[in-house]
């Protein structure tokens, strides 16, 4: 089982308007609520996948009480953990041509105990589990170590670990040395407070964020792919070119199918071509909408490897 946690969960309003345009208005076309985070979202594509998946998230206030409503229709289970701070509410706007902007709440601050009780709700649920996925961002209240202390505990059950988040929370967590991390191009520009740019810069980069302590390292690109770095192995995976639609959740559609093709015992590298082959599809559909197994299979196909690139 795939076991996924998102501390810092929301509901997700997605816009799709006509345009968007610097000083001039934009008209409304779709609107749509879900759950939104991103151990929510890789727990979707593993299930869609047909791979075994749980979740863990806390909910709060009346949105935490909606978000429970959209979890009870997700097909896999769900162990919620009742704070007291409302569940944050996220926006993101897309237009027809691919543009998109995404406005996230921080999220409140969460108390000692009720930190303490995500953490023995995640812990509980290790031993049943042969990876587990640390994804988002903490709210105020959690400390930086947080994701380092699960990562910690894993080990000690054999679990594998892949971590997705940012900022101090990454940092730290790389120094418990997990098993994968998967930064997106902010931020590991951030971690190595360098802007990225080349070819080069990024082939570096992945290999430098491998030394910082992860096994493996998935450094997602957007619509460039993705570059993987393990011990004497680096593997560039490029998409084909495709009009994207909307970006958001791309990333963690790529993580997500990283890890169930990990699971699966595929190899890195066809484990970083299904990862790109699943956020590239899901990039081609209107909203934060994931591809399903049969459209990032036909995506697959048309992803190129490079390995040990020069």
């Amino acid at each position: 089982m795939i076991l996924t946690l998102t501390v810092n969960p929301a509901i997700d309003r997605n816009l799709t308007v006509d345009r968007l345009v610097f000083e001039d208005r934009a008209y409304i076309l779709d609107t749509q609520k879900g759950a939104g985070g991103r151990g929510l979202n890789a727990s979707c594509v593993i299930h869609s996948f047909g791979g075994k998946t749980a979740a863990v998230a806390p909910v709060g206030g009346e949105a935490g009480e909606r978000l429970k409503e959209l979890l009870g229709c997700c097909g896999f289970p769900v162990d919620t953990v009742s704070v007291r701070a409302a569940t944050r509410t996220n926006l993101n706007i897309s237009d027809k041509q691919g543009l998109t902007i995404k406005l996230n709440e921080k999220g409140l601050p969460l108390g000692q105990e009720e930190v303490k009780a995500i953490e023995l709700a995640a812990t509980a649920r290790l031993p049943g589990a042969s990876w587990l996925m640390l994804c988002g961002s903490l709210p105020p209240g959690v400390p930086p170590d947080f994701y380092a202390r699960l990562i910690a505990a894993s080990k000690a059950l054999g679990v594998k670990t892949l971590l997705d988040t940012d900022g101090e929370a990454l940092e730290a967590g790389l120094e418990a040395g997990p098993t994968a991390v998967a930064p997106n191009q902010q931020e590991a520009e951030r971690l190595l407070n360098k802007v990225l740019l080349t070819r080069s810069q990024f082939l570096e980069a992945a290999e430098r964020i491998r030394q910082m302590g992860a096994r493996m390292v998935v450094l997602s690109l957007g619509s460039r792919g993705a570059v993987g770095a393990r011990e004497g192995q680096i593997v560039e995976a490029i998409p084909p070119r495709v009009e994207v639609v909307c970006p958001i959740g791309a990333g963690d559609a790529l993580a997500a199918a990283f890890v169930w093709a990990m699971r699966s015992k595929e190899d890195f590298a066809a484990a970083m071509r299904w990862g790109v082959a699943a956020g590239t599809a899901s990039a081609l559909l209107p909203g934060v909408t994931f591809a399903s197994f049969d459209e990032t299979k036909a995506m697959f196909a048309q992803v190129e490897i490079r390995e040990n690139p020069r």
